[in-house]
């Protein structure tokens, strides 16, 4: 449960203020503030420091360290602010799909929200993904010339496509509506931060949606989307690559941080070989 201060200061690091009743006015406002507010980030992973979801950590990380995170950290962050707030929510876990085919379970962490008139999705932890929450057994959106779609498949798994313009459908992942604590995620929240064949430490990615886009430094590499244009600019060092945080993401790393990893290209990075347990695990 979050405390006073700790709502206080959440609802400011999205710039929220006004009619605080759930309900879907509210949750949309929160979903669209959260993706344009606090990025989509692995740097942590990168720079080899572990993942710790608990609460208290999480907040400082989030909220005082003004930092973002990837899916494990920002949607659980996300459902205990809808949960102080009221909401009714779930932690659901999902597939995604690579391209070939379905990652395994518990792979990403979304969540469904519970009002009146239905069941909604709601995801800030996916990067670019959908940016108004998703009703379950509804028609489906159109954000930014992208489509957004829930459909279940024949194993009555719901499947979440995306369709950029002029372009067929594609899944993105799948899920059930069965809900779980948090400690079912630790395991591929482990997994995603030591694997090598994890994308999360092949690449560092921090990203945030804008208005018009997105703006993402991806290794060496910014990328400012705009109306679907691309305009990509190198990083050729550390001082570019702070320069580039704190312009795009208002965000500071430790003078200590080993940028060189976050500006390298894929390879292991031995992370936390010696940790036999992780900040947030169940012992």
């Amino acid at each position: 449960m979050l405390t006073t201060s700790q709502l206080h200061s959440y609802l400011d690091r999205l710039s929220c203020q006004g009619d605080l009743r759930p309900g879907l006015s509210l949750l949309t406002r929160l979903h669209q503030a959260h993706l344009q507010q606090i990025p989509f980030e692995n740097l942590d992973i990168r720079l080899g420091i572990p993942i710790d979801l608990a609460p208290d950590a999480l907040f400082r990380k989030i909220l005082d360290d003004r930092r973002g995170g990837f899916c494990y950290e920002l949607n659980y962050a996300f459902s205990l602010l809808l949960t102080r707030l009221e909401f009714q929510v779930r932690l659901i876990a999902a597939e995604v799909y690579n391209g070939h085919g379905y990652g395994p379970a518990f792979d990403h962490l979304l969540l469904a929200v519970g009002l009146e008139d239905g069941c909604w999705i709601a995801d800030v932890g996916f990067g670019d993904c959908f940016r108004t929450p998703l009703r379950i057994g509804g028609e489906g959106i159109v954000e930014l010339k992208t489509r957004y779609l829930l459909q279940q498949d024949p194993e009555m798994r719901w499947v979440l496509y995306q369709a950029r313009e002029g372009q067929p459908l594609q899944p993105q992942y799948r899920f059930v509506l069965q809900g779980y604590e948090l400690a079912a995620f630790l395991p591929m929240c482990r997994y995603q931060q030591t694997s090598p064949d994890s994308h999360f430490t092949r690449k560092s990615i921090c990203s945030v949606a804008t208005p018009q886009g997105r703006i993402s430094l991806s290794n060496d590499k910014c990328i400012v989307t705009t109306d679907g244009r691309r305009q990509v600019s190198g990083l050729r060092n550390a001082t570019e690559y702070r320069t580039a945080l704190q312009t795009h993401f208002n965000m500071t790393l430790p003078p200590d941080a080993r940028i060189e990893r976050l500006l390298s290209h894929a390879r292991q990075l031995t992370p936390f070989n010696q940790i036999h347990h992780f900040p947030g695990e169940m012992r």
